[in-house]
């Protein structure tokens, strides 16, 4: 069947397929963009305490302790942050790429496009 036999029906249905395609491809753009501010969250607080370690015997730990406490307990509330970004974009991913497929075996067209 040639392309100038389609219904009109047909050519809009595939227009608006393209599109809830392109709406779908963003979203998962998205997702792995929070993926990667995760990632770099996760890798911030590994290197200030890498800094820490480094230069422990430049300080007297009972001295700092006030300033290494606050400190740490940021730490933590970065890496629970990092952990959360990572969960969050990889459940999103995961719905992302099952809708995708789920789309590229009800349209063929689609599926000949992403494959």
């Amino acid at each position: 069947m040639s392309a100038k036999s389609e219904t009109p029906l047909e050519v809009p249905l595939d227009m608006l397929v393209l599109q809830e395609m392109q709406l779908l491809l963003a979203e998962k753009r998205t997702a792995l963009s929070t993926l990667r501010t995760g990632i770099a969250i996760f890798a911030f607080p590994l290197s200030v305490l890498s800094v820490l370690i480094a230069t422990s015997k430049s300080y007297e730990l009972r001295e700092v302790t006030h300033w290494l406490i606050p400190l740490l307990l940021m730490n933590l509330g970065l890496v629970v942050l990092a952990v959360y970004l990572i969960q969050h974009a990889l459940r999103r991913l995961r719905h992302y790429n099952l809708l995708i497929e789920a789309y590229k075996h009800q349209h063929a067209r689609l599926g000949k496009l992403l494959s």
